[in-house]
């Protein structure tokens, strides 16, 4: 069973996270560095849904 705290390409590990604040301040929500406990699951849900959307965009781009 694979670690869930180990990533699988750790080099892309600052690079989604940059990647993550960029959509979280297209979308309107407020993130701080560090802990976002106080994140709504709806907010939750807005950031990271858009990131699959875009990377989904990005691969089928990359595909044509």
């Amino acid at each position: 069973m694979r670690n869930s705290k180990r990533h699988a390409v750790p080099e892309a590990k600052e690079a989604l996270n940059n990647f993550k604040y960029e959509v979280a301040s297209e979308v309107g929500v407020s993130l701080k560095d560090g802990n976002n406990g106080n994140l709504t699951s709806r907010d939750a849900g807005r950031i990271g849904g858009n990131m699959v959307k875009k990377l989904i965009q990005q691969a089928e781009k990359n595909l044509k």
